[in-house]
């Protein structure tokens, strides 16, 4: 029997550890504290980007260009009208010569006139935009978390978090007995 009674109260003995234990463990909850100052932590980010414009480049291109169709009419038109004027200036042989001059150069001029001078043979000159690009610095501040000073039971603590708490802090407690 005092073997029975010796195994009932190392049991009960256990039990009553066991009952007691748990009250030693930590004891956890929420609580609020009371917070004096947020500061934002910030940072300088360079973000580059591109600035790109149209710049107007003048050169001189010479291209191949068919012949458009000439009229013969303001040749034959002046060298009329200049031979005729050339055939009132002087006598004799003169005249005729004067009257050859009158429709050569009337005839030149009046080519001139209706054709508006085209010489196919001229440089035929030419704008066009060419992008220009570069890359420029753009500088930003970012906030990047707050530091964070509060008060709990009278003691000052400071934390960084990611966002402003406000004027109230909630906390989660953590008590453990010292051993």
């Amino acid at each position: 029997m005092t073997i029975f009674i010796k195994k009932l109260s190392i049991t009960a003995s256990l039990l009553g550890l066991a009952a007691i234990l748990p009250t030693a463990h930590a004891a956890d909850f929420e609580d609020y504290a009371r917070v004096t100052n947020v500061t934002p932590q910030l940072e300088q980010v360079n973000v580059p980007r591109q600035e790109c414009r149209n710049e107007y480049e003048t050169g001189q291109r010479h291209y191949q260009q068919h012949p458009s169709e000439r009229s013969a009419g303001g040749s034959i038109i002046g060298g009329i009208a200049g031979g005729l004027l050339g055939a009132q200036v002087g006598g004799g042989n003169g005249r005729i010569a004067a009257a050859a001059a009158g429709a050569l150069t009337g005839a030149i001029v009046g080519d001139r006139i209706e054709n508006n001078g085209n010489n196919n043979s001229q440089p035929v000159y030419e704008s066009h935009p060419v992008r220009q690009c570069r890359n420029i610095d753009n500088w930003e501040t970012r906030t990047n978390g707050y530091a964070v000073t509060y008060e709990y039971h009278n003691r000052t603590y400071t934390t960084v978090m990611p966002y402003d708490p406000g004027s109230r802090l909630r906390l989660h407690v953590s008590l453990t007995p010292r051993p």
